[in-house]
């Protein structure tokens, strides 16, 4: 399964390098974009020093393990995403007579590697941060950020494959979604603590946020010394669980569109 997946991603590739200019132009904006958001932070804690305490070479960290996941599951994940027009045009059709697992064909259906750039700069701004705060090099550290960005990616897919499976019974994608999607993206990239205690909780035992970003992230910064913060957001993959079941529930109750 894993050599048919890179067989698609070296096809998704070539395909995109076809059109080497469009595809270089779509990583520089990229890349553009993701500094810009950047420099918007720095300006921020430029003018107002900190947020609820946090120093800006604390909160980056948090903004990078954020944005850098979300620009994996993005590139890796973008079949989830779009699943709306792979039921519209009928291609779901087809892929329910490949003998292949459904949710790896939808998954590897499209990869936009384009979002290359935004990673591009999310590991560009990480080795900066682990140059300038030498204490982040030690292994704990820097397997806690490993954890966050791994957690992260797995609550984005988790989040993506319910939102592909909503389309089962609605066609197309709700708009409404995009709170689950880019709504925590933008949530995570700050410490969840600085919102209150309320969108803590919420985001602690309704949508685990908080497993990914603020209990592992407060470990890293010396704010708390427990060691179990440090696998928080490995307990994210629970959350995997009831997406796959509502997953294939929208599977068995599909009904072809007819194109």
């Amino acid at each position: 399964m894993i050599r048919l997946y890179f067989k698609y991603l070296g096809m998704m590739i070539k395909s995109q390098l076809e059109y080497r200019k469009t595809f270089l132009l779509l990583v520089c904006s990229q890349m553009l974009s993701s500094f810009t958001c950047l420099a918007a932070i720095f300006f921020m804690f430029d003018k107002f020093g900190n947020i609820n305490g946090y120093k800006f070479e604390e909160v980056i960290i948090c903004f990078i393990v954020s944005f850098f996941a979300f620009s994996i599951v993005e590139c890796l994940f973008r079949g989830l995403d779009k699943f709306e027009d792979i039921i519209s045009d009928g291609t779901f059709d087809r892929i329910l007579t490949r003998p292949r697992p459904i949710l790896f064909q939808v998954v590897s259906s499209k990869i936009e590697i384009s979002k290359i750039g935004r990673m591009i700069i999310s590991i560009v701004a990480l080795i900066a941060v682990l140059a300038h705060q030498p204490q982040l090099l030690q292994w704990d550290k820097l397997l806690t950020i490993f954890n966050m960005i791994l957690g992260t990616c797995i609550l984005y897919s988790s989040i993506f494959i319910v939102r592909a499976g909503i389309c089962f019974y609605t066609t197309q994608g709700l708009e409404i979604m995009n709170i689950f999607t880019d709504g925590v993206r933008d949530l995570t990239q700050y410490p969840l603590d600085i919102y209150g205690e309320t969108i803590k909780k919420i985001f602690t035992f309704v949508i685990p946020a908080a497993l990914v970003n603020y209990y592992p992230f407060i470990y890293l910064i010396g704010r708390d010394t427990n060691i179990i913060n440090m696998f928080c957001p490995l307990f994210v993959i629970i959350l995997l669980i009831p997406s796959l079941i509502f997953w294939k529930i929208g599977v068995r109750k599909y009904r072809s569109v007819g194109s």
